[in-house]
């Protein structure tokens, strides 16, 4: 017994020790918290507002992208101390969104192949004891949930690129028992197709993220018919028109598709959204627009407020003017929303969970992790990783820290994107990926 209690006190030990020296971290603030992948590393802190936005520089724009290679034999995410990753399936075509039935099973949206895929885990395992594909012959499915929310839901709703649809469930169903039924129809779909849904607690509103489809709404026009004072006249703060309208907004619909509203425009592309559980706020990470340099704008995560505006496409992370819409919309300016929590500039954040799980440690309860899916408009690669959102009584902290890192190889080459991210029943984390077409299962061990 007093061996048992030495290994268990030396454990203790050794893990408040590894989760001290990650908090001595020091925290980057500034120009010091722009991303370089060579210095990425579980625990590595950092800290950007408002004021840390470098002026535009249109010159600077870089294309970097591409580079993805097979996954090395040994390779796996980096984590901090303690925490381990276990490789739960790989050479899937299109991994992205990951949802969890009440019952365990994991939901993937397997999107270039047009499919749902369900996974059920043996107990304590990375290892599936039963794999199916749920539904096939969708378009491009991204976004998954469970309605009405519990511990029974009777649908699976499912976001195409074009639409929202949904199938009858039951709990334990590997495979669709019947035919969509189609509940939101004619959402557009080009440029911008990953579209991203969400139930509040209480069931009785369905949220749907809808991306711009251009990078600053190129093709938008200069003014709308009857021009600029008529049409906010009309229409919610900041929306588009043209080609825009209804686009870069987050939507919201009564469950069966109807009493369709906007909650928030200027969001260029909220790729995942969630509710955060500890008080049913909704929220959104946004991957912001190219083509203003290294460093601008950046990206963020925020809770939605009803009615804001977030800038896009004539401002950003504040009253910041891009240049190429310069003088647009001066009746704008003091009305945009500033985001929760600013992340580096084209990060490309895809996907947030909060955790409620009980497997990692007590610090973790009510953090946020995102993911990133890695620049293509950066001199130098950010991004590529998975990073922990801090909360504190519920609220953000604005920092983030590396959590899971290791993704890129060299300049040149990567083999993993970081896309999906959700917990486990057992408290483990998900993560799925579509550079290799790999789902991880990330837990804690002491």
């Amino acid at each position: 017994m007093m061996r048992i209690a030495g290994l268990a006190g030396f454990a203790l030990i050794f893990a408040t020790g590894a989760f001290a020296q990650q908090a001595d971290q020091p925290l980057l603030r500034g120009e010091k918290a722009f991303g370089d992948w060579k210095a990425d590393r579980p625990g590595v802190r950092r800290l950007l507002k408002p004021e840390d936005l470098p002026k535009p520089d249109m010159a600077e724009s870089a294309s970097n992208g591409g580079g993805v290679t097979d996954r090395p034999e040994d390779a796996k995410p980096k984590l901090p101390p303690g925490f381990s990753a276990e490789l739960v399936a790989s050479g899937i075509d299109s991994p992205r969104v990951v949802r969890v039935a009440p019952n365990g099973d994991l939901f993937v949206a397997d999107s270039r192949a047009n499919q749902v895929r369900v996974y059920r885990l043996a107990e304590g395992s990375g290892k599936p004891a039963q794999k199916s594909i749920f539904a096939k012959g969708l378009t491009r499915p991204y976004g998954i949930a469970f309605y009405p929310p519990g511990d029974k839901p009777q649908w699976v709703y499912i976001a195409n690129s074009n639409s929202v649809v949904r199938f009858p469930y039951r709990d334990g169903d590997l495979e669709a028992s019947g035919k969509p039924e189609t509940i939101v129809a004619k959402v557009p779909a080009s440029h911008h197709w990953t579209r991203d849904i969400a139930f509040s607690p209480d069931g009785k509103t369905l949220y749907l993220s809808v991306g711009s489809g251009s990078n600053i709404a190129e093709d938008m026009g200069a003014k709308p018919k009857g021009g600029v004072e008529e049409w906010a006249k009309t229409q919610p703060l900041g929306e588009a028109w043209g080609a825009e309208q209804g686009r870069a907004d987050v939507l919201a619909f009564d469950p069966d598709g109807n009493n369709r509203r906007t909650v928030a425009t200027g969001l260029r592309n909220c790729s995942g959204m969630t509710v955060q559980p500890a008080t049913g706020a909704l929220w959104c990470v946004v991957n912001e627009r190219d083509e203003l340099g290294d460093n601008t704008p950046f990206e963020y995560a925020t809770a939605v407020k009803e009615g804001a505006f977030y800038g896009w496409p004539w401002y950003y992370i504040g009253d910041n003017e891009d240049p190429r819409h310069e003088g647009a919309r001066p009746d704008l300016t003091g009305k945009v929303t500033v985001p929760d929590v600013l992340i580096q500039a084209h990060s490309a954040p895809l996907n947030i969970a909060f955790y409620d799980g009980g497997n990692f440690p007590a610090d973790y309860k009510g953090d946020a992790f995102v993911t990133l899916h890695g620049s293509w408009n950066r001199n130098v690669r950010t991004g590529y990783k998975v990073v922990r959102l801090r909360f504190k009584d519920g609220k953000p902290t604005g920092e983030y820290e590396d959590f899971a890192t290791g993704f890129v190889i060299s300049d040149d080459e990567v083999w993993g994107r970081p896309v999906g991210v959700a917990v486990a029943k057992d408290g483990a984390l998900i993560l799925t990926e579509d550079g290799n077409g790999t789902i991880w299962r990330i837990t804690y061990g002491g």
